[in-house]
This record gives structure tokens, C-alpha cells and sequence, in this order.
């Protein structure tokens, strides 16, 4: 299967070790949601999420505080395209989002999955480097629509 995966390219480099510290963190706060149910922690992911995926990584209070303990730890930067990651943080917003929304219809069984899934695929890129992205986008190309031979549609 690795050798059909497609990833989204940008040719914008980032640390890859500073998005494995940013996992962490998503783990930690998934973690501390499960055991305590605080809508507040879904609403700061929903935030900081869109903040990664859109031009505004800047205002990212996680990537900012992972940027600190990289700096600090002087962990080496390990350069990799920014587009996997950032389509990963789609996935984790759309997450987020849903876990907030099944949180206030009060599907609690919904929250506990999607909170439970947040945080494996956390754990995945944290601890194993493993990002679920390339997967999900390769699975998510299969449904791209293709033009019609002789439409004179080129996509």
C-alpha cells in the first residue's frame, strides 16, 4: 500500500518534530476531555486547528508553544512538506468540531468515539511519526470526480 499513497505537496517545508510536538499536545488535551468533559478543550482544538489549516499557523497557540520547547530542547529540525500535515489538521478540525457538536446534542457514546480516534491518530504521529493523512487523502482521491473522455473537461 505505501507505494500507492498520495500526499498533498506544497513545497513549503516545516519541522517535523515540531508537528510530532503538536500531536502530543492534541493527545494530552483529547486525553484530559475524555476524563473530564470540558466543552472548552473541543472549542480551543476547533480554533486552533483552523488557525493550522488556514494561512494563520501563526496564531497557533500550540504550534507557538511547541516552537518554545523545540527552541528550548533544542530539538534538530527535521524538514518535511507542510501539506500533509496541514491536510492532517483538517481532519483533525473536522473531528474537533464534531466532537463539540455530538458533546451538546448529548451524544455521549459519539463524543467518546470521535474524542478516543482524536487521540490514537494523536498518538500515531507523536510517538511513531506516523501521519494518518497521506491515507485518508489517498482513500479521499479515489472519489475525486474525473471528466467524462471527450467532454473537453480537463481537471
Amino acid at each position: 500500500m505505501k507505494s500507492n499513497l498520495q500526499c498533498p505537496v506544497e513545497f513549503v517545508p516545516i519541522n517535523e518534530n515540531k508537528a510530532r510536538v503538536v500531536a502530543f499536545f492534541v493527545l494530552v488535551l483529547a486525553i484530559v476531555f475524555l476524563f473530564t468533559n470540558i466543552w472548552l478543550i473541543p472549542a480551543f482544538l476547533v480554533v486552533d486547528f483552523s488557525f493550522r489549516v488556514s494561512t494563520l499557523g501563526k496564531f497557533s497557540l500550540l504550534a507557538l508553544l511547541a516552537d518554545a520547547l523545540v527552541k528550548q530542547f533544542r530539538i534538530a529540525n527535521k524538514p518535511t512538506d507542510r501539506a500533509p500535515k496541514r491536510f492532517a489538521a483538517g481532519v483533525g478540525l473536522i473531528f474537533s468540531a464534531a466532537i463539540l457538536v455530538s458533546l451538546f446534542l448529548h451524544w455521549d457514546i459519539v463524543t467518546v468515539v470521535l474524542a478516543v480516534i482524536l487521540a490514537f491518530f494523536a498518538f500515531l504521529e507523536s510517538f511513531l511519526g506516523f501521519c494518518a493523512g497521506c491515507y485518508v487523502y489517498t482513500f479521499l482521491q479515489k472519489f475525486k470526480r474525473k471528466p467524462l473522455k471527450g467532454s473537453g473537461l480537463n481537471t
